[in-house]
């Protein structure tokens, strides 16, 4: 394969005509990576480093095509990229990178230089072409039939119909209930004239009328209910053919969709092909999601698996302005998604030697769990960072386990709450049912006072605010949260400057939570509409260092049995 080289101007162009591209600058210094990335957490090998740096050069000046990330004035629709690099070695020994977009970049499956997607949907000759116009037939058909103007017409004459039926039964009642009364004060009238031969006669006349208006009202309700099934069955008509056209288009539908998906052949290094149907048919899913096999990480894979390139390490950026619901930080590197990407990703790597996966090495160990208080119901813990408050799938070491151990005769469960992993703090646990029932209630009625404290990235405008945002859970990358006005739900944070640092650009605030939403301090923090400065230290919405920044350093509850206030505080480390 034909090395090509990436640098400004004639470069630009040597990078547009190949997918394999060399350093621009001397990587002898480099040492290679001794295993394959873990791709769902990583620290960027500095190759895949320099690669991404090399990328985003050419981001940055390229011409030949245009895409709004939402980093220039430009207004309209605004779609930041994820971006990958893979370091490969070529059949010739020489190394070098190759680089992937997901989804598509300037509406466009194929921009030169990047690799091509793993099926293109956009191809001359592909079905999905054909396909597609087919469907779109349908819409077309069934949106003329729906904006007709007979079916407005009848639409409205069915809603008159209803009307004028209820308004004609309503006014019967009325009369026959006016009715009912007057017969009513008659009979009383007649029943104290018992043993006159008029009375009788007249009590039998009123039981006739009642009879009568009984008829009468059965009468207008098979009237009234004829008239509706009348104008529905003229509106039915219509509106069948439309739900026939719907069921073909889902049909047609639900079948291109699966030949899609067929068509999305994965390689890994052994050149076993596999379909996404078949890759998520063993998951819970069943059914891939949209978008699937689209990112740059599969995209990456399989180009090198087809064309004799050696995979050594991989890497992904985010290029542009951040979605309104999730985080993403310009130039900031991001792991693989565990929902579209794991499954897929779980049958490309077979074969290679990739690095221990991080996430199930246990990190707390070593740690010691601190005991702050403790009497017969409940115990007060400073939980240390990296350390899991309940048994993960992976690592039973916790909270949870460790007190269990240190009182083998508590019954009922411990747990009344939990801190993040990577959060440091106080927690409370409960050492029978009684006091953890107890204690459910404040946290479900909002009675308990936590505050965290946090240093954040920025400084703020103001040294005061409230952020609320809604959140749910980020259902194709877990367990990351994002903002949802639509189906997320109420999360308020109130914050307040303890300290600047100007020399570092970082603020330390008091963050104290309204609500208990998985990740509400951290994505409150980060996003755009929240504080905008992720908390130093944060994995998934900011920047990796050393540790998490945040700290539960104050905890107020009400004691299970003494009923008494109390307030437990421990200063962050940091």
């Amino acid at each position: 394969m034909t090395s090509r080289t990436l640098n400004i101007s004639p470069q630009l162009k040597a990078f547009e005509n190949s997918c394999f591209t060399d350093f621009t600058v001397p990587i002898e210094d480099y040492g290679l990576p001794e295993r394959f990335t873990f791709p769902f957490y990583y620290e960027p090998h500095p190759l895949c480093m320099l690669a991404a740096e090399q990328l985003q050069g050419y981001l940055q000046r390229q011409k030949s095509w245009y895409h709004n990330f939402g980093l220039s004035d430009d207004p309209n629709v605004i779609i930041g990229k994820m971006f990958g690099v893979l370091l490969v070695r070529n059949i010739a020994g020489c190394i070098g990178f190759i680089a992937a977009f997901s989804g598509k970049l300037a509406k466009k499956n194929h921009i030169d230089g990047f690799v091509p997607p793993v099926f293109d949907l956009l191809a001359k000759d592909s079905f999905f072409l054909a396909e597609q116009v087919v469907i779109n037939q349908l819409n077309e058909q069934i949106e003329i039939k729906e904006n007709a103007p007979e079916l407005v017409v009848l639409t409205q004459q069915l809603e008159q119909v209803k009307a004028d039926c209820e308004q004609q039964l309503a006014a019967l009642r009325e009369e026959l209930i006016a009715n009912r009364k007057v017969r009513k004060a008659k009979r009383r009238t007649l029943t104290n004239q018992e043993g006159n031969d008029s009375s009788e006669d007249a009590l039998k006349e009123l039981a006739v009328q009642s009879v009568y208006d009984k008829w009468r009202l059965k009468d207008l309700t098979n009237e009234t209910q004829s008239a509706i099934e009348k104008a529905q069955q003229q509106l039915a008509e219509l509106t069948e053919d439309i739900a026939t056209l719907k069921r073909q288009r889902k049909t047609l539908s639900a079948n291109l969709q699966n030949k899609i998906f067929s068509q999305y052949q994965f390689l890994n290094q052994e050149l076993v092909p596999k379909s996404l149907l078949d890759i998520f048919a063993e998951t819970a899913l069943k059914t891939p999601p949209a978008g699937a096999g689209e990112c740059a990480a599969p995209k990456l894979l399989h180009y090198a698996f087809e064309h004799q390139l050696t995979p050594l390490a991989m890497a992904e950026f985010w290029w542009g302005a951040s979605p309104k619901s999730e985080i993403r930080q310009h130039k900031q590197y991001y792991p693989a998604c565990m929902g579209k990407c794991h499954p897929i990703l779980k049958h490309m790597l077979i074969g290679l030697e990739v690095e221990d996966n991080p996430l199930i090495q246990n990190c707390g160990e070593d740690k010691t769990l601190e005991i702050i208080h403790q009497d017969e119901d409940i115990v007060i813990v400073n939980k240390p960072i990296e350390f899991l408050s309940v048994p993960g799938k992976e690592i039973s070491d916790s909270v949870y386990l460790r007190i269990k151990q240190q009182f083998p005769d508590a019954t009922g469960s411990l747990i009344v709450h939990r801190l993040d992993m990577s959060t440091s703090g106080l927690m409370v646990l409960a050492l029978n049912p009684k006091a953890n029932k107890f204690l459910q209630k404040q946290f479900i009625q909002r009675d308990v006072h936590k505050e965290y404290v946090a240093l954040i990235s920025g400084l703020p405008e103001q040294e005061q605010g409230e952020i609320n945002l809604p959140m749910r859970g980020d259902y194709f990358d877990r367990p990351r949260q994002i903002i949802c006005n639509k189906d997320g739900k109420p999360a308020k944070t109130y914050w307040q400057v303890i300290k600047r640092y100007p020399d570092t650009n970082q603020a330390k605030v008091l963050l104290t939570p309204h609500t208990g939403r998985t990740h509400q301090l951290r994505l409150h923090c980060a996003h755009a509409e929240g504080l905008n400065m992720p908390i130093v230290g944060d994995d998934l919405y900011g920047v990796r260092t050393n540790r998490l920044h945040l700290h539960a350093q104050s905890l107020t509850i009400r004691h299970p049995k003494s009923k008494e206030l109390m307030t437990f505080k421990v200063e962050a480390e940091f």
